[in-house]
């Protein structure tokens, strides 16, 4: 029998994957719950990249910030280990890409601290919910996502260019969803761009720099919105010794209603 993860608690989920049963991205599961982005840095950058965050809200909106050196959360899922609970992380020393893992307990210091920010995956179930398709779910992909060439705000040492997601979407969809999305800006809210790639800096839509190709059908416009793994394009630039983040497309499930991150 397979396993309904749409319906699923995010505890139960959160549990199945640390238990390394479930280690594929998390679109679509645990439906009407919000997900979240991880960039874990030592604390000698934190206050750097928290000032980021506050500078650079569409693509960094922060849930919590975790106390210095716990795995543990207190407000959006209580219990979570940020170490282990989430499907698959990336490792960067220097800024370049050391290792995929499903536990990075091991690497763990008493000096981290640990960003979770808001992810446009919470808004897709408000989309279906308006009659508002999403094709990675549809097509069972990671949804794509692309460097773009639009300037962060720059924060001490963190710079560096906004990574965008997009679902293609028929004319008299892209309204709908525009509304639905802007009214959730703790998880990215409205879209940053709607239509030519390249006036971003997107050289070929069926190449995205992170995640999958999706299907856009004749007369379907792309439509972009600003994505939680921008600070991994930053870390890449600015190179800290050490970081750890989600691999794209697979987030930390909490326990925070998507309903209570609107307006």
């Amino acid at each position: 029998m397979s396993v309904d993860y749409v319906n699923m608690l995010p505890r139960e989920a959160r549990a199945l994957i640390r238990e390394g049963k479930f280690t594929k991205q998390t679109s679509g599961i645990c439906a009407g719950y919000a997900q979240a982005n991880l960039a874990v840095l030592p604390a000698e950058y934190a206050y750097d990249f928290l000032l980021f965050t506050q500078r650079n809200p569409k693509s960094c909106p922060v849930l919590e910030v975790s106390d210095k050196g716990s795995r543990e959360l207190k407000f959006i899922a209580p219990g979570a280990d940020i170490a282990r609970d989430i499907p698959r992380y990336r490792i960067y020393k220097n800024g370049v890409l050391d290792g995929e893992y499903t536990d990075t307990a091991s690497f763990w210091r008493d000096d981290f601290v640990s960003f979770l920010i808001g992810c446009s995956f919470s808004f897709e179930s408000e989309l279906l919910a308006s009659d508002v398709p999403v094709r990675h779910i549809e097509e069972d992909r990671n949804v794509p996502m692309y460097i773009t060439s639009i300037d962060c705000v720059p924060a001490g040492i963190f710079h560096g260019k906004m990574v965008v997601s997009m679902r293609p979407l028929a004319h008299d969809q892209i309204v709908r969803a525009v509304n639905v999305t802007a009214s959730m800006p703790r998880v990215h809210g409205a879209p940053v761009h709607i239509g030519d790639p390249a006036v971003i800096g997107i050289r070929d839509i069926n190449k995205p720099d992170f995640g999958d190709s999706v299907t856009i059908n004749p007369g379907e416009v792309p439509v972009f919105w600003a994505c939680g793994v921008t600070p991994q394009s930053v870390i890449m630039s600015v190179k800290p010794s050490i970081a750890i983040t989600h691999a794209p497309g697979h987030m930390l499930v909490t326990d925070v209603k998507n309903s209570l991150l609107k307006f």
